[in-house]
């Protein structure tokens, strides 16, 4: 039976249980054979989602796995010098989450003795947790009944029982996160979440393949697709552009002062020469503004005064 085209501005989960029950079994078949789905140890899981943020699965994979042969334990990462946890790190961008991670493993034994907790005010209560990676931590380690809205699944869990999300979003964020709170089927909330990731990942992109969706018989969404142009707008957020942008030299400068024997420092101008082709004196303030920035970070260390500055990994 297919939805009514016309869906209204408030979740509809007459379909709910079929949905729940459709998409387990479609999970338990075609489900994506991931290594952090193979344990259960909250802080394997919290790695993984911290390195799942903003950076694609095949590229966290190897990581993920040389992270928890180089810190097997949270214990060992809070106690590991920042320069090797830097280094660790370099490939997945976005540097700070390596220096963020590090600052909750020391929280996490600091205050909870080791133990990552499970219940999600506490998880919250941690530097650097929010509410979607709190939650994934207590549903993927423990199977807790409890919710996590990121953007794969609030795109879906939106079309599935309210419609289309072009040209915008008509739920609050305070509605979609209710919405996937009365989701979750009892007992299965580990599960049920991994499937609507993949279900996002691999179906439900922003433009859907909605032929190959296991739900699209009660989805609110799939008779508004059909008769949608291609280029119908939807919510999106540009990530900007990466070649030549500050991001990606504060890269180059992590690799390169990575790549010095440990406690190794570079005078800022060679560190220049290194990272940018054609560097020149004048390039010494725009430079100097990157290493500041990645000091306050807590990535990198600026020693010395105006024309005879090193930097360093911490």
């Amino acid at each position: 039976m297919n939805a009514d085209p016309s869906p209204p501005s408030a979740p509809d989960l007459t379909y709910l249980p079929r949905i729940q029950q459709t998409l387990l079994d479609w999970y338990a078949r075609e489900g994506r054979d991931l290594p952090w789905r193979r344990t259960r140890d909250p802080y394997a899981i919290l790695v993984s989602e911290l390195m799942l943020q903003q950076t694609q699965v095949d590229r966290v994979i190897p990581k993920w796995e040389a992270w928890l042969a180089q810190f097997p334990t949270i214990v060992a990462l809070a106690d590991a010098p920042t320069s090797a946890v830097i280094k660790a790190w370099a490939g997945l961008g976005y540097n700070r989450r390596a220096i963020a991670l590090q600052r909750l493993a020391q929280a996490v034994v600091a205050v909870h003795g080791g133990r990552v907790p499970d219940d999600v005010p506490e998880l919250k209560a941690l530097p650097g947790i929010g509410p979607y990676t709190a939650g994934a931590v207590a549903a993927f380690a423990h199977n807790r009944p409890v919710a996590m809205v990121d953007v794969n699944i609030r795109r879906l869990l939106y079309r599935l029982f309210v419609g289309a999300e072009v040209p915008e979003y008509r739920l609050s964020e305070g509605e979609i996160w209710a919405l996937a709170r009365a989701a979750v089927p009892p007992g299965r909330s580990a599960d049920w979440h991994q499937s609507l990731m993949d279900l996002g990942a691999t179906i439900c992109r922003p433009r859907p393949l909605c032929e190959r969706c296991p739900v699209r018989e009660w989805c609110r969404a799939a008779p508004e697709w059909a008769i949608l142009p291609p280029d119908a707008p939807r919510p999106t957020k540009s990530q900007g552009k990466w070649e030549g942008s500050n991001r990606q030299y504060r890269g180059r400068i992590l690799r390169t002062l990575g790549a010095l024997p440990h406690g190794d420092a570079l005078p800022l101008p060679l560190l220049g020469a290194r990272v940018r082709e054609g560097y020149t004196e004048a390039d010494a303030a725009w430079l100097l503004g990157l290493v500041r920035a990645l000091a306050r970070d807590g990535l990198a260390l600026l020693s010395g005064d105006e024309g005879a500055y090193t930097v360093r990994l911490p």
